[in-house]
């Protein structure tokens, strides 16, 4: 089977373990998602059993890409904010598997993110990248406005500093309105 599944991702054992798979996989590529390498498969567990406890109330929508039964990728859109921005959501985490990579699989899901995210009628969305070795292009092609560059922003997965790109795209009616 070769085509693709985008499906919000809910916390069972299974879906845990191969979501910390992915993170483990990640960050020991050099995936600059917030962990330094090596990560224990018990932080990546806790983090994703947070996440999905998150997204269980609301918080958050953790999607996956399948292709068979194998989890091809993930972003997670965030979605507490406080009073003044109920209008904004967040794009965190994108990951693709090894084997997934330069295969749609990231566009597919930032598609799919973004779809959710008018459908819970959010007009902005952003996003922050590294600067160095980051996904700006494929941003940058789906449409976000880079607005700048923060230096220094945080440690790469293998030591080192790197730079953060941040990112914004108005979406469903605001993105409508401009039209």
């Amino acid at each position: 089977m070769n085509s693709l599944e985008i499906r919000t991702l809910t916390d069972d054992a299974a879906t845990a373990a191969m979501l910390s798979d992915l993170l483990i996989e990640t960050v020991a590529a050099g995936g600059s998602v917030s962990f330094m390498h090596p990560l224990s498969p018990e932080a990546a567990r806790d983090f994703w059993r947070r996440s999905l406890a998150a997204a269980a109330r609301g918080e958050r929508a953790v999607l996956g890409a399948w292709r068979g039964g194998a989890l091809a990728g993930t972003v997670t859109l965030l979605l507490d904010f406080p009073a003044n921005q109920p209008h904004r959501a967040e794009i965190a985490k994108l990951m693709n598997g090894r084997d997934h990579r330069g295969k749609g699989v990231a566009t597919r899901l930032m598609r799919a993110a973004e779809e959710l995210a008018v459908e819970k009628g959010r007009t902005l969305l952003v996003l922050d990248t590294a600067s160095e070795e980051g996904a700006a292009g494929l941003y940058e092609k789906l449409g976000f406005t880079l607005t700048g560059e923060i230096p220094d922003f945080a440690l790469k997965p293998h030591g080192g500093l790197t730079g953060t790109l941040i990112y914004w795209k108005r979406i469903g009616s605001a993105a409508d309105a401009l039209s």
